[in-house]
């Protein structure tokens, strides 16, 4: 049901009946290790290309999802995905290997909880039975799209973020057992006229303030609902800058319930600069840390912003700002 301008309400509460992550040999050394079901010693994950290591980690994700859940594949209806390489074809090869209705999707490091709420508005309005949502990113590969290939060795600013190498899927149903999805807010492309591609904080934390601003005003709510609040990728800069313009706007949430996953995934003494970003960074850490922390019972709600920076190379040649996105779901027990 539309909630507001931006909002749906899912009446039925659809359920996250599974999830999983999986992730690279960095992540391994992260400080959510534990709460991966699947890390991998060798970046390369046994293939002969780092794109096709990025695929293995999603069907990865997606297989052991749905062995988890108990569900044949045959009663999925649909898989939905994305991811950061060029036509999205991490996501469009594991379809062709999974054989499960696809819908491919794109909103860079916000395809998370793009695909998380399509899926529970699918469920919910019962044009689906069970949905399928994953996305994915590997550092290396969208090293060498992006920005330089990490043989070049390149210097980075500190305000440069760390792509994880990670793959996070759920399988939503109509009922069963574990967390419930009950509302998100599809974001507004975002623009504040940031160019850098070595900040992508500054440039999406915009984007992830206007979204957290929507859903409290659709819903009527207040940041007291949640137990807490996280953004997808923002990093240290761009969680700092967030946090800042809240404050300004009047949404005062408080520090201790408001957090980034970026800033989750790895230790203090990794050398990730401003942090974790990427498709595989939300991914991960909401469907294997915040839901080993929900069904533990030390949480019971949870909105997860997830942010994107909506570039491509041919943006960025082109001298044009990146536009951001960030899309909100509410989680709970």
């Amino acid at each position: 049901m539309l909630k507001g301008h931006q909002s749906w309400v899912f009446e039925s509460r659809p359920v996250i009946v599974a999830s999983s992550a999986v992730g690279g040999p960095f992540e391994a050394q992260g400080a959510l290790a534990e709460d991966f079901d699947i890390l991998h010693e060798d970046i390369w994950l046994g293939q002969d290309s780092f794109e096709k290591a990025e695929k293995k980690l999603l069907e990865e994700a997606c297989e052991t999802t749905i062995k988890k859940s108990g569900i044949k594949k045959e009663d999925i209806n649909f898989f939905l995905s994305g991811d950061l390489l060029n036509q999205i074809i991490s996501s469009s090869f594991a379809a062709r290997t999974l054989a499960i209705p696809y819908l491919g999707l794109f909103g860079a490091c916000s395809s998370a909880m793009e695909g998380l709420s399509i899926a529970s508005l699918l469920v919910d309005s019962k044009a689906a039975e069970h949905v399928l949502a994953a996305t994915s990113s590997h550092n290396a590969a969208a090293e060498k799209q992006f920005r330089y290939p990490t043989e070049y060795g390149a210097q980075k600013p500190p305000t440069a973020q760390w792509t994880v190498t990670g793959a996070g899927a759920a399988l939503i149903a109509g009922q069963g057992k574990g967390p419930h999805v009950t509302s998100a807010t599809i974001g507004r492309v975002i623009d504040m006229g940031i160019s850098d591609p070595f900040n992508m904080g500054a440039a999406m934390a915009p984007a992830a303030v206007d979204t957290i601003q929507a859903h409290f005003r659709d819903l009527e709510r207040e940041p007291s609902y949640y137990d807490l609040i996280a953004t997808g990728d923002l990093g240290r800069v761009g969680h700092a800058i967030a946090g800042d313009l809240l404050g300004k706007h009047g949404t005062n949430i408080p520090i201790e319930k408001f957090t980034d996953c970026g800033l989750l995934i790895y230790k203090e003494n990794q050398p990730v600069l401003a942090g974790g970003s990427g498709c595989g960074c939300s991914a991960t850490v909401t469907y294997g840390h915040f839901m080993r922390r929900l069904k533990d019972g030390e949480l019971n709600k949870v909105l997860v912003v997830a942010t994107g920076a909506l570039l491509s190379p041919m943006s960025y040649q082109q001298k044009e700002s990146i536009p951001c996105i960030a899309h909100a779901v509410s989680i709970e027990m």
